[in-house]
């Protein structure tokens, strides 16, 4: 047993697995790509609501990022040719605490009308984090979480997990993204 996985073992949790070596020699995840049904509507919506900074680098695309140096595209598609995004394939966008998701969630229900924004639920603990889901203009589904810096990086220092893992609602996830009262700051 390596000294990482005994030190895991102590903690409760499985080591980290190690990198294996791969076919290709891939050295950056760059980018997603989300439809859009009208660009314009689409870029105040990610500038003026979402916070995402946006470029236009064609006519029939935009590029848009938060936080880092991975975009997703967005593409003009034809009209009538957009479907709605399947719940698992939603996009995660990531705030510090639960009363971070509240308030986002407050946000997204009375902006609702004005940006076109439809299917929300409501704020839950699930998969190991606290989060809401809603479908935007585009019928893009996005969640929004509480997540510590660096994302799910957290996840994958725990490696790889047995039975239920992150979907039990048991499951412990970091303190930084449980809510916190007054008197602990």
């Amino acid at each position: 047993m390596s000294e990482s996985k005994a030190e895991a073992g102590k903690a409760g949790q499985p080591a980290p697995a190690m990198k294996k070596e791969s076919t290709l020699n891939l050295k950056f995840l760059s980018h997603g790509t989300l439809e859009s049904k009208d660009l314009d509507f689409t870029r105040r919506f990610y500038e003026e609501f979402m916070g995402f900074e946006v470029i236009r680098p064609a006519k029939i695309s935009l590029w848009i990022r938060l936080g880092g140096n991975n975009i997703y595209a967005v593409v003009q598609v034809i009209e009538g040719r957009k479907g709605e995004m399947p719940f698992l394939n939603h996009n995660g966008v990531d705030v510090e605490t639960e009363d971070d998701v509240d308030e986002a969630h407050r946000l997204v229900v009375r902006d609702a009308e004005k940006w076109r924004l439809h299917k929300i639920s409501k704020p839950a603990v699930q998969h190991g984090t606290y989060s809401f889901y809603f479908w935007d203009c585009d019928d893009n589904a996005w969640e929004i979480l509480a997540n510590p810096p660096g994302g799910y990086s957290w996840m994958f220092e725990r490696g790889d997990q047995e039975g239920l893992g992150h979907m039990s609602r048991k499951f412990e996830r970091p303190e930084s993204t449980k809510r916190r009262t007054k008197t602990e700051g």
